[in-house]
C-alpha cells in the first residue's frame, strides 16, 4: 500500500522532552506524531509510467478534451437506443427523474475517483485502487473484476457488430463469420499502445453515434407525428427495475477512469474531461430517449432502430458501425493496458519499441479479443449474461467503490463539520445504492437467464 498523504498539524506534534511517559511507559501521542511525520517524509509512490522525458513511448500526453472524448466514446454506444424502451416501461416522468438524478450522482462519483487519483498518484487501474483500500486482496479482487467486466464488454461489441452486419447485408453469410471479422477489426484498432493515439478514433465514434441517433429521431418524427405519451405507467418489479437499471448503468463507465487520468498531461484536468463527458451524455441520453419515445410510443423497440423503417434501420446501423467497433476497442485497450502494466510497470520495457515490448502488447491484445469472441459466441444467453455482469460489477465501480474511496480519504473527519457530515451521508448512500443495484440487478438478470432458451452456441443463424 502507498503511504497516505496527510495535512501537517504542528499543534498535534509533541516533543518527547515535553511529554512524560504514560503509566505503561509509552507516550501514544508522541508515537502518533512520529507516525504522521514519517508519512509526511515518505515520498508518494510514482505513477506506473514514471519519468517520460527521454522515453521512446510517452503515455502522459493526453489533453483534457482528448481524455473527455475517450470517455464519451467508451460510455455512449449503441446502448443509447435501448433507453427509449426503458422510458416506455417506466413512464416519462419517472424516467426523466432517474436519468437526471443518477446522471448527477454519477458525475459526483466520477469526481471522487479523480480525487482518489490525485491523492494517490501511483493509481492507474481499479486494481491499484483496491490495493489502497484492502491491500493485496483488494488489488486482486478489483483487478479481476475490472478485467472480467471489460472482456464481457468487448464481447458485447463483437456480437453487436455481427448483428449490425446481418441487418445491413440481410444475413448474407454465417453470423460466426461476421463475429470473426468484428474481432479482427477490433484487434487491429487496439494495437496503438497509448490512449493519445486512440483519442482520434473517439472523435469518429462520437460523430457516428450522434448521427445515427439524429437519423432515428427525424425518421420517427416523420413516420409517427402523433404518438401517445404516458407520464406514468403500471409495471412489475422485475420489468420496472430492469428498465431503471438500463438507464442508471448507461452512465457506468467509471471502471476505466483511472486509466484515462493516468495518461493525462495534468491529472487535475480530469475535472474538465469529466464535465465534457457528463454534459454530453446526460443531454444526449435525455434528448434521444424522450424524443424517440414520444414519436414511437409505448411500443418502441429496443434498440429503437427496430421502430424505424427497414431502410432507415440499415442506414442508422451503417452509420453507427464506427461507434459499435470503437467503443469496444477502447474497452479492449484498457483491459490490455491493465495486464501490460501489471507485467512491465517499473521497468524500461514500458517505454521501449523493441521486439519484446511490441510482441507482448500484440499478444495480450490478441488473446483478450479471442477470449471475448469465444465468450460472446459460445454462451447461448450472452446478452442476458452481460446484463448480469453489468449489474454485478458496474454498480460497484460506479457507485459503491467511489463512496468507499471518499470515506477512506476522509477517515477521522466524517463528522468534523456540517459539510463533512453531508458528504459522509452522501457517500454512504452511494455505497447503499450500488449494493441495491447489484442485488436487484443480479436477481432480474438471473431470472432473464433462466427464462431465455432461444439461442444456440456457435450458431450461424441470423442474430438480428
Amino acid at each position: 500500500m502507498s503511504p497516505r498523504i496527510v495535512d501537517l498539524d504542528t499543534s498535534a506534534i509533541h516533543l518527547e522532552t515535553n511529554q512524560p511517559n504514560s503509566q505503561h511507559g509509552v507516550d501514544h501521542e508522541f508515537v502518533d506524531a512520529n507516525e504522521k511525520k514519517a508519512e509526511l517524509m515518505s515520498p508518494p509512490r510514482q505513477d506506473a509510467f514514471g519519468d517520460e522525458e527521454f522515453a521512446e513511448v510517452k503515455y502522459k500526453v493526453l489533453t483534457w478534451w482528448q481524455g473527455g472524448l475517450l470517455m464519451v466514446a467508451e460510455t455512449i454506444s449503441l446502448g443509447i437506443l435501448s433507453l427509449p424502451a426503458a422510458v416506455a416501461s417506466l413512464g416519462l416522468v419517472p424516467s426523466i427523474i432517474i436519468l437526471l438524478g443518477m446522471g448527477m450522482l454519477a458525475s459526483y462519483t466520477g469526481y471522487v475517483i479523480g480525487q482518489f487519483k490525485w491523492k494517490y498518484p501511483h493509481i492507474s487501474s481499479m486494481a491499484d485502487a483496491g490495493e489502497v483500500l484492502m491491500g493485496r486482496f483488494g488489488r486482486e479482487l478489483l483487478g479481476a473484476g475490472q478485467l472480467l467486466f471489460l472482456i464481457f464488454l468487448m464481447g458485447s461489441h463483437v456480437l453487436t457488430f455481427s448483428v449490425a452486419m446481418n441487418v445491413l447485408t440481410g444475413h448474407a453469410t454465417c453470423s460466426i463469420v461476421f463475429g470473426v471479422v468484428g474481432m479482427i477489426v477490433s484487434f487491429i484498432l487496439s494495437l496503438p499502445r497509448t490512449l493519445e493515439k486512440m483519442s482520434w478514433l473517439s472523435l469518429i465514434s462520437f460523430t457516428s453515434i450522434l448521427s445515427a441517433v439524429l437519423i432515428v429521431m427525424i425518421a420517427l418524427g416523420i413516420q409517427n407525428p402523433r404518438a401517445i405519451v404516458e407520464p406514468t405507467v403500471q409495471t412489475t418489479l422485475v420489468s420496472g427495475f430492469t428498465s431503471a437499471l438500463n438507464i442508471i448503468l448507461s452512465f457506468a463507465s467509471h471502471n476505466t477512469f483511472f486509466t484515462f487520468i493516468a495518461e493525462l498531461r495534468d491529472p487535475k484536468d480530469f475535472k474538465k474531461s469529466l464535465a465534457l463527458l457528463q454534459s454530453i451524455d446526460i443531454s444526449l441520453y435525455l434528448t434521444a430517449s424522450v424524443v424517440i419515445y414520444c414519436y414511437a410510443g409505448k411500443g418502441v423497440a429496443s434498440p429503437a432502430l427496430g421502430s424505424a423503417s427497414p431502410l432507415i434501420s440499415k442506414v442508422a446501423y451503417g452509420i453507427a458501425l464506427p461507434t459499435i467497433i470503437i467503443a469496444g476497442v477502447i474497452n479492449g485497450h484498457v483491459a490490455s493496458k491493465a495486464i501490460y502494466l501489471r507485467i512491465f510497470a517499473g521497468t524500461d520495457r514500458m517505454h521501449k519499441r523493441d521486439l519484446v515490448a511490441v510482441a507482448s502488447w500484440i499478444t495480450i491484445a490478441l488473446v483478450l479479443w479471442i477470449i471475448a469472441w469465444i465468450i460472446a459466441t459460445a454462451i447461448p444467453v450472452f446478452s442476458t449474461l452481460l446484463s448480469l455482469m453489468t449489474a454485478l460489477f458496474a454498480s460497484w465501480f460506479t457507485f459503491s467503490f467511489p463512496g468507499m474511496f471518499w470515506l477512506y480519504m476522509n477517515k477521522g473527519l466524517w463528522f468534523s463539520s456540517p459539510r463533512k457530515i453531508f458528504l459522509t451521508l452522501l457517500n454512504t448512500a452511494c455505497i447503499g445504492i450500488g449494493i441495491v443495484l447489484c442485488g436487484l440487478g443480479v436477481y432480474a438478470s438471473g431470472k432473464a437467464i433462466h427464462d431465455d432458451s432461444s439461442s444456440q452456441s456457435f450458431s450461424c443463424a441470423n442474430n438480428a
